[in-house]
């Protein structure tokens, strides 16, 4: 596939993006009986539902965006090399793994977050040495800033997975957006499938997910899907694009960094599962989850415009009005979860 924006192109990309949907959602109907015997979610004191619900609705997601990614290479005759896909789909299927041990039986933080350094450090030291995101950094600081990164984005995912239709009005739109993105360079082909077979995953996901959902994500599918997206963003930020890579995730890294610091200031165990983040706190101040999901979803096609706007204009004025606009998006949504329905 060749990133000429073109009427062939635009055809292509829509027939993998519905296919993505078609087999997602196959394999969720082919698989639900099963999760619902073995991989049941109980309800307990932190938990946004209240019903016993299936989980792993992830082992579809993924295995849906690599046989789609994998039908899209072989039609179009990709040029480029299929290392590196190899490399981060092995790595997301270690990391569902891990997270479907996780679904069914609680693993220790420990060993866990030890997994998921070792995937995200093979991902980022199967990358070429002259990848740069921030040149002026040290070679060898800005690869650890990276792991780093990569682990706190498999992690992101999964912490903010605790409403229906979270994670689809996340990832929907930042993986639309990553697309078209591509279609015009601003990622290489391998990115651009995999943003369009993810895309059209978490579409045929959403059908089961819709509240009252009757099947969730599951660590199976959000450490993954994590682990996706940072390598996406990361190619993106690879290719001079740093603003669009840090204004598209802005609202999730926001909630969840946020969070996670007013939690070690408090002196909480960050490990153990919680009802502070702010999407949470909007559940309590009285916001459905319709409306909470809603405007996630509208706040996050605001941050992809502005996204968008730093790729086909760039330039430093126009990535600063960009970050400053998401931050401002991204602020007010903030505050008016914090401050509830009523207020």
């Amino acid at each position: 596939m060749n990133n000429e924006l073109s009427p062939m192109l635009l055809l292509r990309g829509a027939a993998f993006l519905v296919f993505a949907a078609l087999l997602c959602a196959t394999l969720i109907v082919l698989l639900r009986p099963l999760l619902a015997r073995y991989a049941l979610a109980r309800p307990n004191a932190r938990s946004s539902h209240a019903t016993p619900t299936p989980q792993g609705g992830g082992i579809a997601i993924i295995a849906s965006t690599i046989a789609t990614v994998c039908l899209a290479r072989y039609f179009t005759a990709a040029p480029d090399s299929a290392a590196p896909l190899v490399t981060v789909f092995a790595t997301a299927i270690l990391i569902a793994c891990l997270g479907a041990a996780d679904d069914i039986r609680s693993i220790p933080v420990a060993p866990r977050l030890l997994l998921q350094t070792i995937a995200v450090g093979v991902v980022i030291y199967a990358m070429p040495d002259e990848l740069r995101v921030l040149p002026s950094t040290p070679w060898w600081i800005e690869r650890v800033l990276l792991v780093v990164g990569g682990v706190w984005f498999v992690n992101l995912v999964n912490f903010m997975d605790g409403l229906d239709w979270m994670t689809v009005a996340e990832i929907v739109p930042i993986t639309a957006a990553l697309a078209a993105m591509g279609a015009i360079g601003a990622l290489p082909a391998a990115g651009t499938i995999v943003a369009l077979a993810l895309c059209g995953a978490m579409i045929g996901f959403a059908y089961f997910n819709r509240p009252v959902a009757a099947l969730f994500l599951g660590d199976v599918g959000s450490l993954p899907i994590g682990l996706l997206l940072g390598w996406l963003l990361l190619l993106l930020a690879a290719r001079g694009h740093l603003a669009a890579a840090v204004v598209l995730p802005l609202y999730y890294l926001a909630d969840a960094t946020i969070t996670l610091f007013r939690r070690l200031a408090g002196g909480e165990p960050i490990w153990q599962a919680h009802r502070t983040h702010f999407y949470q706190r909007a559940t309590d101040g009285g916001f459905t989850v319709p409306a909470i999901v809603g405007r996630v979803f509208l706040v996050n096609i605001g941050l992809c415009a502005l996204a968008l706007l730093t790729v086909i204009a760039p330039g430093r004025p126009t990535s600063i009005a960009a970050l400053a606009g998401a931050a401002i998006l991204v602020a007010w949504l903030l505050v008016r979860f914090a401050r509830g329905k009523g207020r």
